[in-house]
């Protein structure tokens, strides 16, 4: 497996072996001594999820202000947008964001850790992400980062509104949100 940093040292870009020939592929989507290995990361992934959106779906900018949750993403059909922004006040990176394309075609996955926030928007007619949590959804705690907010500067590749979800259209902007110590 092969890390690829990003602008955000926490966040990273996993590049998996994969094993092709002309019957198709191999690749081991989640190894716990591989990904610790590589990352230097010990983590306990307990739930896993499915999502699936249409182009110009907007997700986003989702966390859990309790039960933080860190997530490792993989796009298995299509291509997104992916976003995280650092909402840890102790960090040094504390409000600047990361964005990068994942895609079926690279097979490439995402680790972002908890205390930040997330979110994609679909680039292709369909994308389907799964992803693991390392805490359960508590929607008690979950709280939407307002996804155009300006102090974040995020340049979402869309070209008009994007279909949002009314909690996503309500997001609450980085100077009012909840954040992490």
């Amino acid at each position: 497996m092969k890390v690829i940093g990003t602008g955000i040292p926490d966040v990273l870009i996993l590049e998996p072996k994969v094993l092709g020939d002309a019957r198709g592929f191999f690749l081991e989507s989640y190894n716990k001594r591989v990904f610790r290995d590589a990352t230097g990361l010990d983590v306990e992934f307990v739930q896993d999820n499915h999502s699936s959106s249409r182009r110009g779906v907007l997700r986003g900018l989702h966390y859990q202000i309790r039960q933080a949750q860190g997530k490792l993403l993989r796009v298995i059909a299509g291509e997104v947008f992916d976003v995280a922004v650092d909402l840890r006040r102790s960090a040094p990176t504390f409000g600047k964001t990361v964005s990068f394309n994942l895609d079926a075609t690279s097979k490439r996955t995402a680790w972002i850790p908890p205390g930040f926030a997330h979110g994609f928007l679909v680039l292709s007619e369909q994308a389907e992400l799964l992803y693991k949590t390392t805490d359960y959804y508590a929607p008690e705690h979950e709280r939407v980062l307002l996804w155009n907010d300006p102090t974040l500067g995020i340049r979402w590749p869309v070209q008009g509104e994007p279909i949002l979800a009314e909690r996503d259209r309500r997001g609450t902007p980085l100077s009012a949100a909840q954040t992490y110590s």
